[in-house]
């Protein structure tokens, strides 16, 4: 039974190394950029596709936008599902 409760304490030679505080605030930093980047891109496999889309859209109302400061009728829009 003595060499159960032996292998849970750390024996007196060995320290836990703690990394000093500036390292620890730089690999916090990092962990959090990555868990951003992770949360950005979490469910969308082509990020490319997604700027376009939202390009194509910024345009689109830009242009409605435009138009309807020119005055005259306000044009249908086409929705496709």
């Amino acid at each position: 039974m003595g060499l159960c409760s032996s292998c849970c304490r750390g024996s007196s030679e060995e320290e836990l190394i703690t990394p000093d505080a500036e390292i620890r605030r730089q690999q916090q930093r990092e962990a959090a950029e990555r868990r951003r980047i992770d949360q950005e891109s979490r469910g969308i496999k082509d990020l490319d596709k997604v700027r376009r889309q939202q390009q194509r859209a910024q345009e689109q109302d830009r242009r409605e936008q435009e138009a309807s400061r020119m005055g005259g009728q306000p044009t249908l829009k086409w929705q496709q599902d």
